[in-house]
């Protein structure tokens, strides 16, 4: 059978809308209580990734995130949480700050705990062995998948596999990028951790999306769309369709597929809409921006991999643009090397060390001020 991904039309962060759509398109996988029951412990898993503006498309919505809470509540589920582990920050000031916090009290659907870290064996992995995932993971029976549409500069696209990273608590998360420091590895690691925790479902926040130097310094773009699906694999395909961006150019995609966490083949997807069935290719033909801002450039060739001297004169690395930088330092405390690959110069802007630096992109990821771009 193919894999089933639902797309819906929302133009807006309208209440109403929202929660009319997403209860349509879960009834179309089966309803709320295929993947639930009203006794467990049920977790609400956002894009928290820092501090900001609603507006700025670096987070999961609220609104998105609440009526899918809405929905749980009706259905009897009693014992929900909601939570993330921030890149920067606490979470509780990143839910204040976008709006989350104050749906949630509404809802009476308290935060998780990620402050503390449980170190969990999983000997079934083919890349990760082992987690330090948050308490609040550890504790609850299921988790409910709520990511944000973006762009990645290492992944080329966040959405529905990238988004459990958030499980990882704190300081594990930088030391991941240390361990798995390349774009693969990385990949192949955040397939294990979908497989060990197993979400029951993935919603995508794609109403306003975020396009260029992301997944925290991009532009907002409109996209007028929600996904939902069992298989994230699935879901990030019809992503890349509305980025017309190729499926396989991501390597969350095709480690998903390879280690059997889901499909990105067009022959293996179907998409419902409320008009009907649809490939991914009607999907960037009817949906899609064609102008998308994503990097399409093929991936180094094996061979210049191998020529390493040769091949680190052509591989993407960040820079400080230098009238936006405000010399904060938070990008050297997101630096995950040891000994640091920047360093802070104050009064001048920081200044990298490229020998050190792994391209994991942590500091462009974190820079409030989108002073870092990368090239």
């Amino acid at each position: 059978m193919k894999s089933q991904v639902i797309l819906l039309k929302c133009d807006t962060y309208d209440r109403k809308k929202i929660y009319e759509e997403l209860c349509w398109g879960i009834e179309q996988l089966g309803g709320i209580c295929r993947f639930v029951r009203p006794e467990e412990k049920i977790l609400l898993k956002p894009n928290l990734l820092r501090k900001a503006e609603v507006d700025s498309a670096i987070v999961t919505h609220p609104l998105v995130v609440s009526e899918v809470g809405r929905i749980l509540k009706e259905a009897g589920c009693s014992h929900l949480f909601y939570g993330d582990s921030a890149g920067v920050g606490s979470m509780e000031r990143i839910a204040e700050a976008c709006g989350l916090a104050d749906e949630m009290e509404a809802l009476e659907i308290p935060m998780a705990d990620f402050n503390e870290s449980v170190l969990i064996s999983y000997p079934e992995g083919k890349m990760a062995r082992q987690f330090h995932i948050a308490r609040g993971i550890r504790e609850t029976d299921a988790l409910i998948n709520i990511c944000k549409m973006k762009t990645h500069q290492l992944e080329r696209m966040t959405g529905a596999v990238k988004n459990m990273y958030g499980c990882i608590q704190g300081l594990h998360k930088a030391k991941g990028h240390t361990k798995y420091s390349n774009a693969e590895s990385f990949a192949r690691m955040l397939v294990d951790l979908n497989q060990f925790i197993r979400p029951r479902l993935y919603v995508m926040d794609g109403i306003t999306a975020m396009e260029g130097n992301g997944p925290a310094s991009g532009t907002p773009v409109h996209m007028g769309v929600m996904l939902i699906s069992t298989d994230p694999v699935a879901l990030d395909s019809v992503c890349c369709a509305l980025m017309n961006l190729a499926p396989e150019l991501v390597p969350t995609n095709v480690q998903g597929e390879k280690m059997g966490l889901g499909v990105w083949r067009e022959e293996d997807i179907e998409v419902l809409t409320r008009d009907g069935r649809l490939t991914t290719t009607q999907v960037r033909e009817y949906f899609g921006k064609v102008d998308y801002d994503v990097n399409r450039g093929k991936e180094v060739r094996r061979l210049w991999r191998q020529i390493r001297w040769l091949s680190r004169h052509f591989q993407r690395k960040p820079y400080i643009v230098e009238s936006r930088c405000i010399r904060c330092g938070i990008c050297v405390e997101a630096c995950p090397v040891e000994g640091k690959a920047i360093h802070l110069n104050k009064p001048a802007a920081p200044v990298y060390d490229y020998k050190k630096c792994i391209a994991c992109f942590c500091c462009q990821e974190m820079c409030p001020k989108k002073a870092i771009q990368v090239k």
